[in-house]
């Protein structure tokens, strides 16, 4: 008993020490976003200082403060984070709508479905993960500018679907097997095709899978930096691109990034606590066989 006790003792103090660690880096940020730039900057660090909100008043557009880019010769124009955050929610929807449209299909199929070379279509869309982003981004910009999507929402959407269109169809393909057999033999005794047992029977049973897809291809998207550097533009530019405006030619500012960052996590946080109960569903399918 005593030696249980012990041994309960010392995995919460290191899994204690463990969260610590993994959350020490939030932590600092939060307070470098409410430091002014001379206590970011000071050594040794400040724990003890007056908080200021200035940070996020001004990567937010809101107010210019002269004490934010202390240092920098006039004033200059805050970032365009807000319409950056606006091209992120666009581009990302856009990219989980299209992704989840054609996956669930593509998946549907490989799952139900019988015919010649199914196994080696599915290794097909899984290998489109293996290839580096740069061995795709450079021959996809020259023809993204020869055709016109170069700086396009389209462009961006269409060129996301190598990230998360792999991870639909195969997330919604273990997702789909799943449901019994019996059940779609049932439904195609009552009279139903593919497509109503698809729409009716399938695709409800599997909402676990279906939400952990969106879920993660959301979170792919959001985070996805080389394909908007490559072939977007400042008129399409998301948020990891917008997190450059805040390195300028005389200084970085630390205030305002550290804000911007902690603004645009917001929605992932918020995300994955919805949905966390369906998101763990819909990575465990498949996981326990009866």
């Amino acid at each position: 008993m005593k030696k249980r006790l012990t041994q309960r003792v010392r995995n919460a103090f290191f899994l204690t020490l463990y969260t610590l660690f993994i959350l020490f880096p939030f932590y600092w940020t939060f307070l470098m976003s409410i430091k002014i730039p001379t206590d970011v900057i000071a050594y040794p660090p400040k724990f003890i200082f007056k908080p200021t909100i200035q940070n996020y008043l001004w990567t937010l557009g809101l107010k210019i403060q002269e004490q934010v880019t202390t240092g920098i010769r006039g004033q200059p124009l805050p970032p365009e984070f807000v319409r950056a955050f606006l091209n992120s929610v666009i581009i990302c929807g856009g990219t989980v709508a299209l992704s989840v449209g054609v996956g669930a299909l593509a998946a549907y199929a490989l799952a139900k479905f019988k015919f010649r070379a199914k196994e080696n279509i599915a290794f097909t869309f899984l290998s489109f993960r293996f290839a580096p982003p740069l061995a795709i981004i450079i021959p996809l910009y020259f023809v993204y500018v020869r055709i016109g999507l170069y700086n396009s929402y389209l462009g961006l959407i269409l060129g996301y679907q190598l990230i998360t269109l792999p991870l639909t169809v195969w997330l919604m393909r273990v997702a789909f097997e799943e449901v019994p057999e019996e059940i779609d033999e049932a439904a195609t005794i009552d009279g139903c095709n593919w497509w109503t047992k698809f729409l009716k029977i399938d695709l409800p049973l599997s909402r676990g899978g279906l939400v952990a897809v969106v879920i993660l291809s959301f979170l792919f998207a959001w985070n996805e930096f080389t394909f908007p550097l490559i072939i977007g533009g400042s008129t399409t530019k998301p948020i990891p691109i917008a997190m450059l405006d805040f390195v300028t030619y005389s200084q970085v500012l630390y205030g305002p990034m550290a804000a911007a960052i902690l603004l645009a996590i917001i929605p992932n946080i918020i995300g994955i606590s919805f949905v966390l109960r369906f998101l763990v569903k819909g990575l465990t399918f498949g996981a326990i066989k009866e």
